[in-house]
Parts: structure tokens; sequence; C-alpha cells
């Protein structure tokens, strides 16, 4: 498959110590979620309420919050589904 230019090769921090040769070996693959996969995306109405009451009350313009799901895998490993059902508002320190 094409892998877009914009896809940038994995980099780890400088260290001490390697684990592994850091010199590259073989052909370039993607490694992105839709490279091999369909990814469909579900998100509940009561979730996507409180988000919205939440940004809504909040008087900044940036907004710290966290959507909490599941990923699973379908049974024909064609696709994937990311399921989000909770929403966290954060803390403020």
């Amino acid at each position: 498959r094409f892998v877009p230019k914009r896809m940038v090769p994995f980099s780890f921090p400088l260290s001490r110590c390697a684990l592994w040769d850091p010199v590259p070996m073989g052909d370039v693959i993607g490694a992105h979620i839709t490279y091999y996969r369909n990814p469909r995306l579900s998100l509940l109405e009561k979730t996507l309420r409180l988000a919205y009451r939440h940004a809504k009350q909040n008087e900044k313009k940036l907004l710290s919050c966290f959507l909490l799901g599941t990923l699973a895998v379908s049974e024909d490993g064609e696709g994937i589904t990311l399921t989000i059902d909770r929403f966290d508002p954060g803390r403020e320190v």
C-alpha cells in the first residue's frame, strides 16, 4: 500500500544503553491504524451530551478532558471499532 509522506518513522529518546541495534533493516512498512483495518467510531449520545455541557459551562478557551472507551477487533478481523462511552472532565491541577 501507499505510505503518505507525512508519516514519520518511529524515534526514541537517546539513552546510555540500547536493547537493540538501532540501524534500520528491511523495507519501510506503514504502522497506521487504518493501514490494514477499516475503523469505526461509536460514541454514546449520553457521553457526547455530557462533554458538550461541560465545555459550554467552562469559561476557558482551552479545555482539558478525557474521552474513554474500548477498542475491539471485529470477528472477521477486517475492522476495528472504537467505542467511546465515558467522559472525564479531568482536574484543574
